[in-house]
């Protein structure tokens, strides 16, 4: 939201107070107290009939602090609140000559008082970025509507991340992001997770504590600087350093909700029904048959939303003219070692058996007179289930707990981005009466955050039934702590290349909020999935950290594409198989940090500028670099940092850095080893299984001489980690696993001259040397001739 015109005036109907002055402060065990008027106080006669900015400074945890901006502080409306972790940390304040300084750990902010109020925020000593007078503001709108404002100075060449699921340009300067959750689909300005947090590549992040609708003008309105506004008398934001991108996303993940382990066979591949297609017992076990008989792996079974009667959604009932015997249906599904999940939504059609129900318990959020709030968006008449009433919560859980006795293993919770407000978008009643929850919360902070309390009460299910570490499902809308409850998906995209990219940024955008786990439609939702399309992206899908087969109009099955197809989908299904103990291992281990297996390059490289603004290319935990393929001709373009890459599906040898132009068939793409960085993969394809279920080889690309590296493996959740470690020495190279109770197995890419091996079997393989029989050490030898 811009409120200026130009550098020196307001936009007209808006008053803009600024600070003049740090004319106080009060300094206590837990913080700093500042108390600056809008005017200069010069006699005693200025400090009548004039305003005052209050500026509350804190700690809520080790390296971040805390900065409240308040104008009144009367306001008594009750707010949502995100669930923070506030630790009780107390900061060290101290008086300076110059002004105050206070100081959490290795972060700190510098105070200059009186006419030249300022604030600098540093970590270690270095500047990270600052505010002062001008850039704080207390605003009056020309309806009377107040804001508060706040900006932060960006330094020359800094660029912001983040701000959730955002399908626009990745790197965000220059952009107004508004933080409201809509159902607006990939091809949009539009999010369904919108998320008051961004990263700096700077060395810190900034999250604004505020549930409701944050303005964000990245270097837009002033060109200089990231601008955050929110409507009312108190403004909330946390600034957060530390010395590399990783250690913010885990503070963050700290303060906002740490996520949690997911069960093993999420990870393995999703097959839906599609939305609008027709599907019945017949069609089901066709599809996951016809999987099993080209041999692809199949995890999990989506039915959407027409496992219900239509105008029926939700009713929880499964429509018994297509599915007369469901309960027998989902048996033979488990009997084929596959999982289901069925749609959901938080709302409740007219037509639904439930309505009546809800209406005479008052478990629908209502409008001001006591109506229930309806409208025929989606289904007719429709209601949404109040989450603020505990007993409206219960009752919902309730139903779907029947549907886990049914043999349902999980939901996909879809919509929860269009909550009303008391604006005409969502009816006259509500524009005119206002909206009312159970328990009094403003429908202006409650818009966002309704998706946490929706997802919540279904994980709390999931969890309850199947313990923790094996609840999942399959949310599209988020907000803040909503990284709690996964996975996510990006929505509703194309089928095209272009909104293939615009998923990736999507993705990738939210995995610089704290967010680990995230998935897309395969071959995108809306209809005209061309064959190339789809084998394009199914690679990118399955080196995803969550895959799944969805469609609006059009079935996915990869028989439907082509017998190139079929086989792409079984390769890149298989060796998502085998990689799974390298990405169940970094999902217990970092994953649980707020740290994602998809990683934006500048994450692993926070030092090379060529990696800051990429957005084509991750690396799928921190040792594979993947670029997926967004053209017709397998035209591929990518960059490498420093080393010696070696494509894991070919053996190709590729020295960075630099940029490379490649060209693909459907049966590659550019996936390659990390210098100096192990992969542990297992033998087992066929499902996703354990790493204690499977034959070990560390994968080794490139370790240059006189190198060490080594890899923790999380094999189960709470079990000791097993430790690989490799060190190459100019004319030999040494493995050890410690806590490993059986042989494993490595694999060298081709090197330069003749080896031998101790303690262990060596054979030449494609593309390189296999190591086998190694139990506990071993060594490889260069033969001197």
């Amino acid at each position: 939201m811009k409120f200026t015109n130009g550098m020196w005036l307001a936009r007209e109907g808006y008053r803009i107070e600024t600070p003049k002055e740090l004319y106080a402060a009060d300094a206590d065990a837990e913080g700093l107290t500042l108390y600056c008027p809008y005017v200069r106080v010069l006699h005693r006669g200025n400090t009548l009939d004039g305003g005052m900015l209050t500026i509350r400074i804190e700690s809520p945890g080790e390296d971040i602090l805390s900065i409240k901006l308040m104008g009144h502080r009367g306001i008594r409306k009750k707010q949502a609140h995100f669930q923070l972790n506030r630790q009780a940390v107390q900061p060290v304040i101290e008086k300076t000559e110059k002004g105050w300084r206070i100081c959490s750990g290795k972060m700190s902010a510098e105070i200059t008082g009186g006419a030249e109020f300022a604030i600098r925020f540093l970590f270690d000593g270095k500047r990270l970025t600052s505010t002062c007078a001008k850039n704080m503001a207390h605003i009056i709108g020309p309806d009377g509507q107040v804001y508060l404002r706040e900006r932060l100075e960006l330094d020359v060449g800094e660029n912001i991340f983040g701000l959730g699921e955002r399908f626009s340009a990745f790197v965000k300067n220059g952009q107004s992001v508004d933080i409201w959750n809509e159902d607006g689909g990939t091809d949009s300005e539009q999010g369904y997770k919108n998320i008051p947090f961004f990263l700096s590549d700077r060395g810190y992040g900034v999250f604004v504590n505020h549930t409701g609708k944050v303005s964000f003008e990245v270097g837009s309105e002033s060109v200089t600087k990231t601008q955050f506004s929110v409507p009312g008398e108190e403004l909330e934001y946390f600034i957060i350093g530390a010395e590399e991108p990783k250690g913010i996303l885990r503070r963050y993940a700290a303060l906002t909700g740490q996520p949690p382990a997911l069960p093993l066979w999420s990870y393995g591949l999703w097959l839906s029904t599609s939305f609008t297609t027709a599907y019945d017992e017949k069609t089901v076990l066709s599809f996951i048959d016809g999987m099993r008989e080209r041999e692809i792996p199949l995890s999990v079974f989506h039915f959407d939303c027409f496992w219900m009667k239509e105008y029926e959604w939700c009713s929880f009932l499964w429509d018994s003219d297509t599915f007369p015997d469901p309960k027998g249906l989902l048996k033979k599904i488990h009997e084929r070692g596959i999982r289901v999940c069925v749609w959901i939504n938080p709302y409740i059609g007219q037509k639904s058996s439930l309505f009546e129900e809800g209406l005479e318990k008052d478990y629908f959020v209502n409008t001001g007179s006591g109506d229930v709030w309806q409208w025929d968006r989606w289904q007719a008449g429709m209601a949404l289930v109040d989450f603020t009433n505990p007993e409206a919560k219960r009752w919902y859980q309730q139903k779907l707990e029947k549907l886990m006795d049914m043999g349902v293993d999980s939901f996909k919770t879809d919509f929860g981005e269009r909550i009303p407000t008391a604006d005409a978008f969502f009816g006259p009643k509500a524009e005119k009466e206002g909206i009312c929850y159970h328990d009094g919360s403003d429908p202006q902070g409650m818009h966002n955050y309704y998706t946490y309390l929706y997802n919540e009460a279904v994980y709390e299910v999931l969890e309850r039934r199947l313990g923790k570490g094996e609840a999942c499902l399959f949310a599209r809308s988020a907000t803040v702590g909503s990284q709690c409850f996964p996975v996510h998906w990006g929505g509703d995209n194309l089928s095209n290349y272009p909104s293939m990219a615009e998923s990736l940024r999507g993705g990738l955008s939210l995995s610089l909020c704290g967010f680990p786990y995230w998935s897309h439609d395969i071959g995108g939702f809306e209809a005209g999935c061309h064959p190339d399309i789809y084998k394009r992206w199914t690679q990118f899908g399955l080196l995803s950290s969550h895959s799944r087969y969805h469609g609006n109009s059009e079935y996915k099955v990869p028989w439907l594409y082509g017998e190139e197809a079929v086989e792409i989908t079984r390769r890149f299904t298989r060796l998502k198989n085998r990689l799974l103990p390298y990405l169940y291992s970094l999902s217990l281990l970092e994953g649980q940090q707020g740290i994602p297996l998809m990683r934006p390059m500048l994450l692993e490289y926070p030092q090379d500028p060529g990696c800051r603004l990429l957005d084509r290319q991750y690396l799928f935990g921190d040792a594979l670099l993947v670029a997926p393929v967004f053209h017709p001709e397998g035209e591929v373009e990518y960059y490498l940092p420093q080393g010696s890459w070696v494509n894991l599906l070919t053996g190709e040898r590729l020295q960075g850095p630099g940029w490379r132009r490649e060209r693909h068939g459907c049966l590659t793409l550019p996936l390659l080893v990390r210098p100096n960085h192990l992969l542990v993969v297992g033998d087992c394809a066929e499902r996703p299984a354990f790493a204690d279920e499977q034959q070990l080889t560390l994968v080794i690309g490139q370790l240059d001489e006189e190198e060490k590296t080594e890899r923790l493996l999380a094999v189960r959740p709470g079990q000791q980690p097993v430790r690989f470690k490799v060190c190459r020495e100019k004319e030999s190279i040494t493995l050890c696993a410690e806590g490993l109770d059986r042989p494993f197995s490595a694999f060298f890419f081709e090197m330069e001259g003749e080896w031998s091996a101790e303690g262990a079997t060596l054979t030449r393989e494609e593309n390189g040397l296999l190591l086998s029989g190694c139990i506990k050490t071993a060594a490889l030898k260069k033969v001197c001739r």
